[in-house]
């Protein structure tokens, strides 16, 4: 079994995975709007640019998304993607891509647990921790 987070966005979806693409050196293998979609005529012409679905491989994982119908979208609460790395460096370089025109809720450094770790929600509104171990 494997858990894939899966990102809702209101008409920002392909933004947001180009910027996640360049940010986490990712590489998005699969992308298809409302117009491109057999159910292309059930949707209003305004809505068939917006993606349906989206897939970005980053390492050997999979981070998915779609612009939700804006009357299913919601405001993302309750989580946060969670990035874990073995190199203080890429966790570096990963917090700062991310942090372009965030909110850091908490800055990134040392903690108890981690020789990085910090927390922001991004420009287009996901949470993201970014985690590097400390070495045993």
């Amino acid at each position: 079994m494997q858990l894939n987070p899966y990102l809702s966005f209101n008409g920002q979806c392909e933004t947001a995975f180009k910027f996640y693409e360049r940010s986490l050196g990712g590489k998005i293998m699969f992308k298809m709007t409302y117009g491109e979609s057999p159910m292309a005529e059930q949707v209003p012409p305004k809505s068939r640019g917006r993606i349906l679905h989206i897939t970005l491989k980053v390492g050997d994982r999979i981070l998915m998304g779609a612009d939700a119908p804006p009357q299913y979208y919601s405001t993302p609460a309750g989580f946060s993607v969670s990035i874990n790395t073995a190199d203080i460096a890429e966790a570096e370089r990963v917090f700062a891509a991310l942090s372009e025109n965030a909110v850091v809720k908490m800055p990134l450094g040392e903690t108890f647990w981690a020789a990085r770790f910090g927390m922001l929600v991004d420009q287009f509104g996901t949470p993201w921790m970014v985690n590097c171990e400390k070495k045993a």
